[in-house]
């Protein structure tokens, strides 16, 4: 299968392992790597499953919360994290609500990107993914 798939719950701890790998070797501070959002709500999971084998390479990284997706894709700019999107939308025959966020343009912190990327999906989709409250939010 192309893509590891992690547990929801250790989506933060994904996010800071994949931060600390870009600091080690992205010394310019590049887009090191792109969070890619995908809704893939109305979709049998047979068909999501098949698309990411698909599309995704094996560095690739992906958790899930019920249809909400997220795509860790290292070493990978937005312009790249466009074309896998393209690629699910490709596989799929539609066009999935998405979003991208890179770090480090993004946030320096897994609870700022997060909370960016939440922020964001509300703003442009009206769809609040509560699923992120927990990590997101500095307490």
């Amino acid at each position: 299968m192309a893509g590891i798939h992690f547990s929801f719950t250790n989506f933060k701890q994904l996010i800071a392992l994949n931060m600390g790998i870009a600091d080690r070797l992205d010394k310019n501070r590049a887009e090191s790597f792109t969070i890619l959002y995908c809704s893939f709500k109305g979709i049998d999971q047979e068909i999501i499953d098949n698309s990411i084998k698909d599309v995704l390479r094996a560095s690739d990284s992906v958790v899930n919360n019920d249809k909400d997706y997220f795509f860790v894709l290292p070493d990978t700019d937005k312009y790249g994290g466009e074309i896998v999107k393209k690629m699910f939308d490709k596989d799929l025959s539609g066009f999935l609500k998405s979003f991208f966020l890179s770090y480090p343009a993004d946030g320096e912190t897994p609870e700022e990107i997060l909370g960016t990327l939440q922020d964001s999906v509300s703003f442009f989709y009206k769809d609040d993914l509560h699923c992120l409250d927990r990590f997101a939010k500095v307490i």
